[in-house]
């Protein structure tokens, strides 16, 4: 988004929308834009470009003696050019080329050592005085396209308004020392009041603390110019309202379409717009002022588009028929995609609908009647559009922020006015307004509903204690809506009842984004300076964090799987559909996702099993013969809610064993007690004791028809499997599968699994926790040689009972494993070698203290185990 330093100042006056000046110190205001405003990509000076060019009047044109079409021409530029060859009354003497020059008008005049402005930014082109078929040129009296204001180049600019000769061009149009600063797009993805000229001024007013007031015409309800007479009519049909809440459009007849006044394509190229003619450069320069994009269309072409005997135009907003194509103002033919919103006559495609206009209705030369839209598009269909299309118009950039349907009015009014002004004609037809918005937001004149919001809610969000008069008038001076109200509330510190300050804030109809107290917490901070928040660190307890059971148990269980040599799996909590009918569960019963990841994953799954169940055949394939597998995770079934209303979770622990051929036949037994075996072995580590865990067959449980026992037993083969109970309550499954479960997975014949509620499962373990001592500890080692046979075990039990029995008091101690070692040519001994620390919580130890302990404990184990302190 790019706006001019001297075009904000010029609006400022014109305006007067700030009783304080908004620029001042410019890098002090850049500073602020940097940090509360958006991040500056670039900074330019539209001016540098025209340093020297001056605005003179032609005294006369004589026809080049040497050449047809060159004319010698003699300039009056007050004598304000400096190193310049003259006349003898002080004139200059140009040839020219151009077919429009003649006596009597004002034109651009480059002087020798200027550069030629649209060589400015590439390969800088400096001109000289030099002899043109014999006759010496000062210089070149300038183009258009020479001057960057187009592409137009067949003639030389004319001014038509009455300028002192020798006026610099950057003094008579608002250039002298102009900054553009370029602020990046991103920064305003929400708010689309940004992306005009005025949204600008208005946040450049509120981060310095200046009020600000929009013109009187920029108005929601603005009064729209009346039509004395329908000499165009004109009917609009919107096929779309889902898309285009509002479509506003009217006729003007007889204007004249030109090139536009000076100032007008400067406004708009000093931001990087091609200048094209009066009535498009209208519309491009109020889409930068205002953020809302604007379109003319030439009647008599889209009246021409239904057949030479259509008596008004029509327009249509539709989505394209199959087949249809459009040509764009840029050349491009597209086949629009099949949601593109589309506008169209009623028999032809004329637009690609907030995207870019179509060639067969631009407005040109030979245009004398115009429609003028202003609407506003569904931002989103708008990016995919653009998207597909590779388009990227300045009108995308805006209409795909979403831009406020409340502003088309006062847009569309001013814009009528100034075409009127600069291209004549008159209003030929009513105003047409398709709205679609509710009643209560025309009413309202805001987009959302009021938002209330105490400000100690702001406060404390935002760290500060600034006042309820500082709020109000922060949002105050960005036209903001502000009431106060007070009322009693508790205290949630102390329990009174104590009074608040209530803000019932309405946003103004050009904002988009302020829907919630939260919103107000972000305009409040930004506007009162991020930078100013207190630069504190949160506090933080030290108290060590109360463990998840939860989380423990899981960790725990992991641990011992792993010892079991179980590995873990993580697979989604989807499934495909095909995945129940191979495991007899009923697809009804689980939930189907709308936007699924890809065709594989659309379901979520009724239990953990078959997730796991397809993970053994690409494993026995990729060569283990034998394993064990388990996950931990959720399953969610129809119909089951929880306590806020949600679909029920159900956490559980799945595990199948499987052996393929070659190991199979060396295993004892069914597969069905290798599983229960896990299973068991699991139950007497993570289960209370006083707990009664019983497995009743499956063929004789009555289930009593309940939905989740039923789709958890669905794979398993009734006369080969159990269901687990814990205190006569069901909470799980163990067995071997289905014969047609084995087909469909092509699973091996030995295999067998589990299914267990992770709820059954409690930590019995119990962590020790010691106070870590002040002083410093310390550490000494012990080797004792021992007979071969000799456990590690009787060695450490042996050390630690002694050293327990000569512990020094108030202490904390550890006794830790080093190495254990066997010389090669000593068969019937080995060594091993313990580590003792020793830290007291009353004072520093000594080493002497601690190796007398250590010595004693030493003797006293070697003399019971019968070994030798090494």
């Amino acid at each position: 988004m790019k706006f001019s330093i001297n075009s904000l100042k010029y609006f400022e006056n014109l305006y007067k929308w700030s009783d304080e000046p908004l620029v001042t110190d410019i890098n002090v205001l850049t500073d602020k834009i940097g940090s509360q405003l958006g991040e500056i990509e670039e900074l330019s000076e539209p001016g540098q470009k025209y340093d020297k060019a001056l605005i003179v009047r032609v005294v006369s044109c004589e026809k080049h003696p040497n050449a047809d079409k060159l004319q010698i021409c003699t300039i009056d530029d007050s004598g304000r050019a400096e190193n310049v060859e003259r006349l003898e009354d002080g004139k200059v003497r140009v040839v020219c080329g151009a077919p429009n020059a003649r006596a009597g008008i004002n034109v651009v005049w480059l002087p020798p050592g200027a550069i030629v402005p649209s060589t400015y930014s590439a390969e800088p082109f400096t001109l000289e005085a030099r002899e043109i078929r014999g006759v010496m040129s000062q210089g070149m009296l300038a183009s258009p396209k020479e001057l960057a204001l187009g592409d137009s180049h067949e003639g030389i600019l004319e001014i038509d308004d009455v300028i002192e000769p020798g006026t610099p061009f950057v003094e008579q149009y608002n250039l002298l020392n102009d900054l553009v600063i370029a602020i990046e797009n991103k920064m305003f993805t929400h708010r689309p009041d940004c992306f005009g000229w005025f949204g600008i001024a208005r946040e450049l007013a509120g981060i310095q603390g200046k009020r600000f007031k929009s013109p009187d015409w920029y108005v929601y309800d603005a009064e729209m110019l009346k039509s004395d007479q329908t000499t165009l009519p004109l009917t609009i049909r919107n096929d779309i309202p889902e898309l285009v809440r509002r479509f506003m459009a009217v006729p003007v007849a007889d204007v004249k379409v030109r090139p536009s006044p000076v100032w007008l394509q400067l406004e708009i190229s000093r931001v990087g717009l091609r200048p094209i003619n009066n009535i498009v450069d209208l519309t491009n320069f109020y889409m930068l002022l205002t953020g809302q994009p604007l379109h003319a269309y030439d009647y008599d072409k889209v009246r021409g588009m239904d057949g030479p005997d259509a008596s008004e135009a029509t327009i249509v907003i539709r989505y394209p028929e199959s087949g249809e194509k459009l040509k764009l103002l840029n050349g491009k033919e597209i086949e629009p995609r099949q949601e593109a919103i589309m506008i169209a006559s009623d028999n032809k495609l004329i637009g690609l609908g907030g995207v870019m206009g179509g060639a067969d209705t631009e407005v040109d030369d030979s245009t004398r009647n115009i429609i003028v839209e202003c609407a506003s598009f569904d931002m989103y269909a708008i990016r995919k559009t653009s998207m597909e299309h590779g388009l990227f118009s300045d009108a995308v950039t805006r209409f795909n922020k979403g831009q406020s349907p409340l502003q088309n009015a006062p847009v569309l009014s001013k814009i009528l006015e100034e075409i009127i002004k600069i291209s004549g004609g008159y209003i030929a037809g009513d105003v047409v307004d398709l709205n679609y918005l509710p009643d209560e937001v025309m009413e309202r004149g805001s987009l959302h509903p009021d938002v209330n919001v105490e400000v100690t809610f702001i406060n404390n969000r935002l760290g500060l204690d600034i006042t309820t008069e500082e709020v109000s008038q922060l949002l105050q001076n960005v036209e903001f809506q502000v009431e106060l109200t007070s009322r009693k509330m508790v205290d949630e510190t102390d329990g009174k009842r104590v009074d608040s300050q209530t803000l019932t804030i309405r946003a103004p109809f050009w904002r988009t984004d302020i829907e919630t107290p939260e919103d107000i917490v972000e305009e409040v901070g930004r506007l009162y300076g991020f930078d100013k928040l207190p630069l504190e660190l949160p506090t933080r307890s030290i108290i060590p964090a109360r463990k998840d059971p939860g989380f423990t148990i899981r960790k725990l269980l992991r641990d011992q799987l792993s010892l079991m040599g179980a590995n873990e799996t993580l697979s989604y909590s989807f499934v495909h559909g095909q995945t129940f009918e191979r495991n007899g569960q009923d697809a009804s019963y689980a939930f189907k996702l709308s936007n699924a990841l890809s065709p594989d994953l659309q379901y979520f799954r009724l239990s953990l099993t078959p997730s796991l169940l397809e993970k053994v055949q690409p494993n026995i394939r990729s060569g283990y013969d034998s394993f064990a597998l388990y996950e931990i995770g959720k399953a969610h079934c129809k119909g089951l809610m929880d306590e806020a209303g949600l679909p029920a979770e159900f956490e559980r622990l799945a595990f199948v064993v499987a052996s393929g051929s070659k190991t199979s036949s060396r295993l004892a037994g069914a597969a069905y007690y290798q599983a229960k075996q896990y299973l068991q072995h699991l139950m007497e580590v993570f289960i209370e004791q006083d707990k009664k865990v019983s497995f009743v067959p499956l063929v004789s449980y009555d289930n009593g028809n309940h939905v989740v026992v039923r789709q958890l037993v669905a794979p398993y083969e009734p006369l080969r499997s159990a269901v687990v109970l814990l205190d006569d309550s069901f909470v799980g499954i163990v067995g071997e599968y289905r014969s047609s479960v084995r087909k469909a997975l092509k699973l091996p014949a030995f295999f067998a699994g589990f299914e267990i509620d992770l709820g059954v499962f409690t930590q019995t373990e119990k962590v020790g926790y010691a106070t870590v001592s002040k002083y410093p500890g310390i550490e000494q080692d012990i080797c004792l040689r021992v007979p071969y046979e000799t456990s590690y075990q009787s060695v450490y039990d042996a050390l630690a009972n002694k050293l327990a029995e000569m512990k020094i008091d108030n202490s904390v101690t550890s006794l830790s494993p080093i190495d254990i070692y066997q010389r090669p040519d000593e068969s019937s001994h080995k060594q091993i070698t313990l580590r003792y620390r020793i830290a007291s919580y009353e004072r520093t130890l000594t080493d002497a203290e601690v190796a007398h302990v250590l010595q004693n404990a030493a003797t006293a184990a070697a003399e019971d185990l019968h070994a030798e302190i090494v």
